[in-house]
């Protein structure tokens, strides 16, 4: 979803085993996404640019998705609740940045 957030046209997500997996739309919304969640169909019309916010994680697949889309996102980005993440990726951080990307990991509240 977040790839397609920043993708020419519109594409259609359908989700027929996860009631809740779109849980995350709204924090992409709030990055300037443009999607639209009818039950478990979700259409992403791709928008030129997104931008930092502050958003959170509901999710394993969520919270790498607002990660991606912070990477993709102009300015900062702050992604709380991670500790969905470290339930399925390892040592996320440290792999992103291998690549380039600049992004740490800070102590909650």
């Amino acid at each position: 979803m977040a790839l397609m957030c920043t993708a020419d046209g519109t594409a259609t997500l359908e989700e027929r085993i996860f009631e809740n997996r779109f849980m995350h739309a709204p924090e992409l919304i709030r990055m300037g996404a443009q999607i639209e969640v009818q039950g478990g169909t979700a259409k992403v019309t791709g928008v030129d640019k997104l931008k930092g916010a502050p958003v959170m994680a509901t999710d394993l697949r969520a919270s790498v998705s607002m990660i991606l889309a912070g990477l993709a996102a102009e300015g900062e980005t702050r992604v709380s609740r991670v500790y969905h993440l470290d339930r399925g990726y390892e040592h996320v951080v440290r792999k992103l940045s291998g690549v380039g990307a600049q992004i740490e990991r800070i102590k909650g509240d």
